[in-house]
């Protein structure tokens, strides 16, 4: 009697057949890791997904441009409590104040904190002594922001000139710490890994660091050094879950060339599955810190700067998720398959099936050299694994000189 293939559990164990009319539900799927999402074989929808989402986001960066932040562009920043004579002041309040005064709109109004302690910072280009002193006058006759002496008093609105030359700074060191971090990368991922690997995990590190920034063009969200931040920091994500899933293709892969039962776009796509929960649970427990950080410091501490670390963050996380699912991996199979020595393994493969469908189509039964074979590759399988997740251990030797036994008296 012959082995029917039906795939293999999370342990490399064969998988049993199904109940007729009994259906495994996407939870159950995603928690056995049986390879049930066709992934690397599905890849070439993957790639038209992502592409098409880089273009677009190249095509805003290129034609929409970033909302770039005071720090980069320098300016004046004025600053009042949000407490005035008529009541709490409103950043539609303010703004029209300052325009009122000038004639022109400001660059941006935002309110800064809750209760007393809020204040309006108003952002716009460069201001000479003249308009500046035009402004506060012009804010405290509309608006009569209240001091710390609880009385309205033009003291209570403060200015201060910000200098195009700190952001740029930041962005020269945080293009270099990129470069030394992609460099790092790649010569870890070669060592520890394979050149293949690296090259995978690169072209997915630098999808997420496109597609975050596109998503800034897009949604017009201010870019500022606190961004430029974020954006590093979500990248040791993205790499951490990409070096997850691919310990797990190297574990399912070791002695595959000899083998002859799956190709290694099939073990890797079980890898995949195998960590495809994994990857889900961490990046949920990472979003859990995003979300409190986005929600207690932006909308009940109104913080801008805490605004701008859980934004990137937060749409980093999400994109460094799929791109490590979807993307990292199927590149991984298609560079490996440039080696004859796996497309000539892919074949055997091949040929075994076609063998196995034709004997099962004409009838006949599988000879024992059949089983044997399918047997014999299990085992192996099984040694390959433990051998990649159990460390060898080394047996100790017995001093040498006299045989262990007990010591005559």
């Amino acid at each position: 009697m012959g082995v029917e293939e039906l795939g293999t559990d999370a342990e490399g164990n064969a998988k049993t057949a199904v109940k007729p009319g009994k259906k495994e539900s996407i939870f159950h799927r995603l928690y056995v890791g049986t390879g049930a999402f066709d992934v690397v074989g599905k890849r070439k929808r993957w790639y038209f997904f992502f592409s098409a989402l880089v273009l677009v986001c190249l095509a805003s960066m290129v034609f929409r441009g970033f909302n770039i932040g005071i720090e980069f562009e320098g300016g004046t920043q004025i600053q009042m409590p949000a407490t005035g004579t008529h009541g709490v002041i409103t950043e539609d309040q303010a703004k029209a104040s300052f325009e009122k005064a000038l004639g022109r709109p400001a660059a941006e109004t935002q309110k800064v904190g809750t209760g007393k302690a809020s204040t309006i910072q108003i952002r716009t280009d460069t201001l000479d002594a003249a308009d500046v002193a035009k402004v506060k006058q012009g804010l405290f006759q509309d608006l009569g922001p209240i001091g710390s002496n609880n009385q309205p008093s033009v003291q209570a609105i403060s200015d201060s000139a910000v200098s195009a030359s700190w952001g740029g700074e930041i962005s020269q060191k945080a293009l270099l710490a990129l470069g030394v971090f992609l460099v790092a990368v790649v010569i870890f991922l070669g060592i520890y890994f394979d050149l293949r690997m690296a090259a995978a995990a690169l072209v997915s590190l630098l999808h997420d660091i496109l597609v975050t920034a596109g998503v800034y063009s897009l949604v017009g969200f201010e870019v500022t050094p606190a961004t430029v931040i974020g954006l590093l920091t979500i990248l040791g994500f993205s790499l951490y879950d990409t070096v997850v899933v691919f310990d797990k293709v190297r574990e399912n892969t070791r002695g595959l060339l000899g083998l002859t039962r799956r190709t290694y776009g099939e073990a890797a796509n079980l890898a995949l599955n195998q960590t495809l929960m994994r990857s889900f649970n961490t990046a949920f427990i990472a979003l859990l810190p995003i979300l409190g950080l986005l929600i207690v410091g932006y909308i009940l501490l109104g913080s801008g700067t805490l605004q701008d670390l859980a934004l990137v963050q937060l749409t980093g996380t999400l994109v460094g998720v799929l791109s490590s699912v979807a993307l990292a991996t199927p590149l991984l199979v298609d560079f490996k398959m440039r080696d004859p020595k796996y497309k000539q393994q892919a074949e055997r493969v091949q040929q075994r099936r076609v063998s196995q469908e034709r004997k099962a189509a004409g009838g006949e039964d599988f000879d024992a050299s059949d089983d044997d074979a399918l047997a014999k590759e299990l085992r192996k399988e099984k040694a390959y694994a433990a051998a990649a997740s159990v460390p060898a251990r080394i047996q100790k030797q017995r001093p040498s000189g006299k045989p262990a036994g007990k010591r005559k008296r």
